[in-house]
């Protein structure tokens, strides 16, 4: 069957959509492996199905490059918005989108017809940790000495909709992502495995991290991470509450902000190219 594809990505971090309003396929784990291959195939940090939903604009269904499935994608939805209103038609300003963790509204920055920027509400903050889940004592999770491999770190554990695990370092540039990144992600604390954002604080309100997503490795940006690092910092008394936090991303920069009752993450969401593959 050949199937048209749409190659998406918010700051980098790229993902295959289809239109499955039809339907869902019945191998999409297969399909998520075998066309994220970025030597022999069309290349992504995963595949995204755009489905029918009964209680929103649509269903987001997302497959990390291992196969396995994700809950929740903060610059995917992004994407699922503009694909929404520019490729199903669906010309509302403000979407609602159905993923694993719950139905998110997502407010369209539109112009000349395209959609150029999505601020997503990305729920209230989980923080605890038997709810993101991880094997820790307590209401939250701050600041915790964590030991991965021969080091020791001090972690935030924080849920976006998926499990985050939120370290701070002086030194992004030198760190070995693909050895410690492994480590974190199938570390016995986190039965559901889990994302790691390594973070350093430029100055307030202003943070840089790199993340390592389960299931993907290290990717150019992630939403839910970047949503993660801002909550874990404010927590940990680097950044203000209720303020924007620029969260800047190998592939650009979002906007955070952190309330009581919820998260906003502001950023672009675009289109790469569209092509047809067999499935």
């Amino acid at each position: 069957m050949t199937k048209k594809f749409y190659k998406m990505h918010g700051i980098g971090n790229d993902y295959i959509y289809f239109d499955a309003f039809d339907g869902m396929p019945d191998n999409p784990s297969e399909i998520a492996i075998k066309l994220s291959d970025r030597h022999t195939s069309v290349g992504g940090d995963g595949v995204i199905f755009v489905a029918k939903s009964e209680r929103a604009d649509g269903f987001m269904r997302i497959f990390n490059l291992d196969g396995s499935e994700g809950k929740m994608c903060g610059n995917g939805i992004r994407c699922v918005g503009k694909f929404l209103y520019e490729i199903k038609g669906i010309k509302k300003d403000v979407l609602q989108v159905e993923t694993l963790s719950g139905v998110k509204t997502l407010a369209l920055d539109i112009k000349d017809g395209k959609v150029v920027s999505v601020k997503v509400d990305m729920g209230r903050a989980e923080l605890r940790p038997e709810k993101i889940p991880a094997l820790f004592a307590g209401d939250r999770v701050v600041k915790a000495p964590l030991k991965v491999g021969n080091e020791t770190y001090e972690v935030t554990l924080v849920s976006m909709g998926n499990p985050h695990c939120v370290t701070f370092l002086s030194d992004l540039d030198g760190l070995e992502i693909e050895k410690i990144g492994r480590k974190f992600e199938f570390h016995e604390a986190f039965p559901e495995r889990v994302n790691t954002e390594f973070v350093k604080v430029l100055k307030n309100n202003e943070i840089q991290m790199r993340v390592w997503e389960r299931g993907s490795g290290e990717t150019m940006a992630c939403g839910t991470g970047a949503c993660a690092a801002a909550v874990a910092s404010i927590l940990n008394g680097y950044c203000e509450k209720d303020k924007e936090v620029l969260v800047h991303l190998r592939g650009g920069a979002l906007k955070i902000r952190y309330t009581d009752d919820t998260v906003f993450m502001t950023g672009g969401a675009e289109l790469a190219f569209t092509g047809e593959v067999e499935l």
